[in-house]
């Protein structure tokens, strides 16, 4: 089983700074795709970024050139820098990764989410 960990969710003014981490454990043989999705407050979850093994990068429309997403695939985790943030960047982020298992084959695992709430 692979669980995902995430951190550095918080409180930030309007403008500031965060950065969120996600580490992967369990018995993992190589995670292909790496993501953060966000959901705000009776809305769906939606897809943030997304970063390949091969560091292929994705991001929605609306963090373009304000996030950015990376990761340690030595390590198997992922951050996202979340710079210039604003009111509307606060939700719930969760981290995803998909790949491949020692035993138990492909999986898609989450998880539990970090709060990120942007006001002054």
């Amino acid at each position: 089983q692979v669980q995902l960990v995430e951190s550095g969710g918080g409180l930030v003014q309007p403008g500031g700074s965060l950065r969120l981490s996600c580490a992967a454990s369990g018995s993992i043989f190589s995670i292909n795709a790496m993501a953060w999705y966000r959901q705000a407050p009776g809305k769906e979850r939606d897809l943030v970024a997304t970063i390949s093994s091969g560091g292929r990068t994705y991001y929605a429309d609306s963090v373009k050139g304000r996030f950015t997403i990376s990761r340690d695939n030595a390590k198997n985790t992922v951050s996202l820098q979340m710079n210039s943030l604003k009111p509307e960047d606060t939700a719930v982020y969760y981290c995803r990764g998909d790949g491949l298992g020692h035993t138990s084959g492909p999986f898609t695992s989450w998880g539990q989410g970090t709060q990120v709430t942007v006001s002054s």
